[in-house]
């Protein structure tokens, strides 16, 4: 299972890497593997200011959709357009070409809030 030990964590299964006040949000290959072949993206949501927990957007996946938590409050002012045509790019390399959003952190605070891949490991049982 790759953890990098570098990104935060969510109990919903989305990662984030943090540098100064924007956070590159993707979902983890934990949840990768549990949906299968991702065949969609959806993020309706940007440039919109969200709050923590609160649903960014979907993904849709052969047999499923699920639905994407916001993992910190703040505004999503970016998507990862390539997903609209290779939405393969989260299965392939989650924590690369297949991040989702990028956020403009509205409280840093709640970084301490966000698991660490040590405590993501226990939550899923790695």
């Amino acid at each position: 299972m790759n953890l990098p030990a570098n990104l935060k964590y969510t109990k919903d299964h989305e990662w984030i890497s943090i540098e100064g006040d924007i956070a590159t949000v993707g979902i983890t290959d934990f949840a990768q593997k549990e949906l299968g072949d991702i065949v969609y993206v959806e993020v309706e949501t940007l440039d919109q200011t969200l709050e923590k927990d609160e649903v960014f957007g979907t993904v849709e996946a052969v047999k499923t959709v699920s639905d994407l938590f916001l993992p910190l409050a703040g505004e999503i002012i970016a998507f990862n357009d390539d997903l609209e045509s290779n939405p393969e790019s989260v299965n392939s390399d989650p924590y690369g070409a297949g991040w989702m959003i990028k956020i403009k952190v509205a409280n840093m605070d709640e970084v301490e809030g966000l698991l660490s891949s040590e405590s993501y490991k226990e939550l899923i049982g790695a």
